[in-house]
């Protein structure tokens, strides 16, 4: 059985959620997300808390479903009542970033800036030409967002260089020394 299916989601304070047509909708004060439900998920919302069951509790595949839907369903109600952040840095000589409108200008060592496209959903902010802040209501886009940047340039471990999340540790390598017996 799934134990992080069983545990209920409580609703958070301003947040409503209604189940309509194999469809969720979790609606906060930071705005709204919708999901889709799977046909072997079964959400019950009551007053204050949402519990999701299986249809069939013997099938190990609609137990998986149904912690992953608790999980989903649990990051919306987090994400419209409070949001979600992500912190990257840019660390290299002569690396920093810009934003402009809705795109994100950065010089990563390549001899021509980068034009990076934030997603509807997304906010950026840059602080210090070196410290991008990502935050959204929609955990799975916003991971991917700061997945797909950080893939710009990924860190490298000898001198670390690239673009790493804040609380990121980088493992690095001893580089050849030079002269030897």
């Amino acid at each position: 059985m799934s134990r992080i299916g069983k545990k209920p989601i409580q609703l958070l304070a301003k947040v409503k959620a209604a189940v309509k047509n194999e469809q969720i909708k979790v609606e906060g004060p930071k705005g709204s997300l919708d999901l889709d439900l799977h046909s072997a998920v079964k959400v019950d919302i009551s007053k204050e808390v949402i519990t999701i069951s299986a249809v069939d509790k013997n099938d190990r595949k609609q137990v998986a479903l149904q912690g992953l839907y608790r999980s989903l369903i649990a990051n919306m109600v987090e994400g419209v009542a409070n949001g979600f952040e992500k912190k990257l840095k840019l660390s290299g000589i002569g690396y920093k970033g810009e934003l402009k409108g809705k795109n994100l200008v950065l010089n990563l060592g390549f001899s021509n800036p980068v034009d990076f496209a934030i997603p509807d959903g997304i906010t950026a902010n840059v602080d210090k030409n070196t410290e991008i802040t990502l935050a959204g209501i929609d955990k799975a886009l916003l991971g991917q967002t700061a997945a797909n940047l950080r893939a710009l340039r990924p860190p490298e471990p000898y001198k670390g260089k690239g673009i790493v999340y804040a609380d990121e540790r980088i493992i690095r390598k001893v580089g050849k020394t030079a002269g030897g017996e």
